[in-house]
């Protein structure tokens, strides 16, 4: 990505990595560990996290190849590394180590891992196979990568982000923009994606994942506390509480009695292995 790219997508992350993924929803963290999962790591094996923001990835990871393989985890965004860095010394995973690195170039040794990961990260990067390309290089003959990207998602969802359209500019590097776009919207074309990039054994699982939220309130919280902040940003002050009024009417539509709103996402994890 161009460095006016990088620095916009660092400084997102940066600004809410002490919220990310804590405000009480589960979102990053099964996500990731149903690809983690998929990826299958064993101990003793050397693992890439690319685009670890808070370590959804990482530590199911670090405990799957335990002290006897290694993890390099990389993010683009220096507070994010910073923040996750200190959890992981807490934790006293000392086969772990993190750095700020553009996933879209990560400058790591070639022919280094046996598997690389990266979860919810590709449609951040300008060129994905460009990208892939570079993931692929880091692996070892055999080695294995895994990416998530988003599937089908409930239509109130999709009304919900339909509301941002109107305040995004064309090309907006953002997984709600993008992520439902061009080759992210079917499995065929993720693959072709890895394909495109020399993968072999290429291969799609599918999985959901169903957000849980008190009331409105409580999914607007969780929608600045990643990525989406960046859209919320777009939205003129004045035009602010109109558009949050009418993503809660919406919500609204699909609330259970006691106001708890579930809306559903699905996940697609595709795998596959250098030549």
């Amino acid at each position: 990505m161009t460095d006016e790219q990088g620095r916009r997508i660092a400084a997102v992350f940066d600004s809410v990595a002490a919220t990310y993924d804590t405000v009480g929803v589960d979102w990053f963290t099964p996500i990731a560990a149903g690809l983690v999962r998929e990826l299958a790591p064993a101990a003793g094996e050397r693992a890439v996290d690319i685009g670890c923001g808070r370590g959804a990835a990482l530590y199911p990871l670090a405990q799957a190849v335990g002290p006897t393989g290694h993890v390099t985890a990389l993010d683009l965004s220096a507070e994010m590394v910073r923040l996750t860095r200190a959890d992981v010394e807490a934790r006293g995973l000392r086969w772990v180590d993190l750095l700020v690195a553009d996933a879209a170039s990560p400058g790591l040794p070639p022919g280094t891992y046996d598997l690389a990961c990266a979860s919810l990260v590709l449609f951040f990067v300008h060129d994905p196979v460009g990208a892939l390309r570079a993931w692929r290089d880091l692996l070892v003959p055999g080695g294995r990568l895994g990416i998530s990207t988003f599937g089908p998602r409930d239509q109130v969802w999709v009304d919900v982000d339909a509301l941002f359209q109107p305040y995004l500019p064309p090309g907006m590097l953002d997984p709600r923009v993008r992520g439902a776009t061009g080759p992210y919207t079917s499995d065929a074309g993720v693959e072709g994606l890895l394909v495109e990039a020399g993968f072999r054994e290429v291969r799609t699982v599918g999985s959901r994942v169903t957000a849980r939220f008190e009331d409105g309130e409580h999914w607007y919280r969780w929608s600045r506390s990643h990525a989406q902040r960046a859209m919320w940003d777009r939205i003129p002050p004045e035009e602010l509480d109109g558009v949050k009024a009418a993503a809660f009417a919406l919500l609204a539509t699909v609330a259970e009695p006691s106001g708890v709103i579930l809306l559903t996402q699905g996940i697609r994890y595709t795998l596959g292995e250098r030549p």
